[in-house]
């Protein structure tokens, strides 16, 4: 299930997350929204902005692994960026910055190892994904 929301700030960015789902999994869109706009607006972006979030299972996540990274195991999150090289804006002139993939079974565990919250776990992850769309190492 996509679903899209934009909200238009004043000399902010106007942003779009769409965000997918697995039926099975219970996460909540508006925290995840609210941290993707939040870490947009800080890092200055403007105009119209779209990043996607998409929550998985581990197979969906180890076949993503395998082919785009080469290694046969899943993750907790990739990132899948656009913008490498000159920035791509589509036709409607909304800079498309790039997906976020996050598997669900892996913030479950994690959480549960790290005594925290499966919400705190997803946005740890969320902005970990989003910091790399915006080209800002974690290392």
């Amino acid at each position: 299930m996509q679903d899209e929301l934009r909200r238009p700030g004043l000399n902010m960015a106007e942003i779009q997350v769409p965000i997918f789902v697995e039926s099975r999994y219970r996460v909540s869109r508006k925290r995840i929204r609210n941290l993707v706009e939040s870490l947009l607006n800080k890092h200055s972006l403007s105009g119209k902005v779209e990043v996607s979030i998409a929550i998985v299972g581990d197979r969906k996540m180890r076949e993503l692994s395998k082919k785009y990274k080469g290694e046969d195991k899943t993750r907790n999150v990739l990132s899948f960026s656009q913008t490498e090289g000159e920035p791509t804006k589509t036709p409607s002139d909304v800079l498309f910055l790039g997906d976020v993939v996050i598997s669900y079974p892996q913030v479950i565990r994690e959480a549960a190892a790290e005594e925290v919250l499966v919400d705190e776990k997803i946005e740890q992850l969320v902005e970990h994904g989003i910091m790399n769309l915006l080209g800002i190492s974690h290392e």
